[in-house]
């Protein structure tokens, strides 16, 4: 099994629940975490090619027929004290999480000729995203609804194809941007539901802030290294890149102490704050 060729193939599926499963299955065979003695030569034979110029069959990523997609302006908005509002608000964070296994595959396949260290972080946020989709998933099902049931929209996913063709942007506007910016969103979206009485979307919430912490810290990473090779000041490049692809603005409030955490610097804050 070769790694980013495998990445791509998980990330062609379309069934949402098969792709997680998928994902998860691949990062813990890359890691041997599903390794036991006796399955050691099968785990020798996975290999990771950093260089190959990878090239998918059909267009990805693989998505199911719904939820239909629209311009974000046309996404109805949700409260989360009506039991049909709170159902919508789950199934967008479980929209954004499957967006977001689809997002760290493709970084995955997408660049060649980066560290291999690259690879394994990215089918680690891969893994931990398909978690996230699947505690949503299921509780998604408790309140009666199914992904797919409401309209939902594709910003991550233009963004991702906006920087495909430079694993620099990616970094920047992918991860430390606009996955950065649910380290934000997701503590006053945690008060609403908890006011609303769903506890277990507060909890499978903590896992999800949790996580993300380590993901843009990883973006945050890659991002640094990419310019260091190049060159390149990371803290003046960051604003030229957010104009060059039409990146979203970000605005306050933003939460620091997660911020810091994920590896922003303190100017980065103040850049972002000003």
């Amino acid at each position: 099994m070769e790694l980013r060729t495998r990445a791509l193939q998980v990330l062609l599926i379309a069934d949402p629940l098969a792709k997680a499963l998928a994902a998860r299955a691949l990062y813990a065979v890359a890691t041997g975490a599903d390794a036991a003695p006796a399955s050691e030569a099968a785990i020798d034979a996975v290999t990771l090619d950093t260089a190959a110029r990878l090239a998918p069959d059909t267009e990805p990523p693989g998505r199911p027929e719904r939820p239909r997609l629209l311009a974000a302006v046309k996404v109805a908005s949700r409260s989360p004290f009506t039991p049909e509002g709170r159902a919508a608000l789950i199934h967008a964070i479980a929209h954004i999480e499957f967006n977001a296994i689809n997002l760290a595959l493709d970084a995955v396949w997408r660049f060649p000729g980066m560290p291999r260290a690259y690879y394994l972080d990215w089918l680690q946020v891969a893994s931990e995203e398909a978690l996230h989709f699947t505690l949503l998933d299921e509780h998604l099902r408790g309140l009666g609804k199914s992904y797919g049931d409401f309209d939902a929209h594709d910003g991550l996913w233009t963004m991702a194809m906006r920087t495909a063709g430079d694993v620099l942007a990616r970094m920047a506007l992918v991860p430390r941007t606009l996955e950065a910016r649910g380290l934000d969103a997701t503590p006053p979206l945690q008060a609403k539901l908890a006011k609303a009485g769903d506890i277990r979307a507060v909890e499978i919430l903590d896992v999800i802030l949790r996580d993300e912490v380590g993901h843009v810290r990883i973006g945050n990473h890659w991002y640094r290294h990419l310019c260091r090779e190049r060159g390149l000041d990371p803290l003046t490049l960051y604003p030229e890149l957010v104009e060059r692809y039409e990146a979203p603005r970000l605005r306050p409030p933003f939460n620091v102490e997660a911020r810091s955490a994920a590896g922003f610097s303190d100017e980065e804050i103040a850049y972002l704050s000003s």
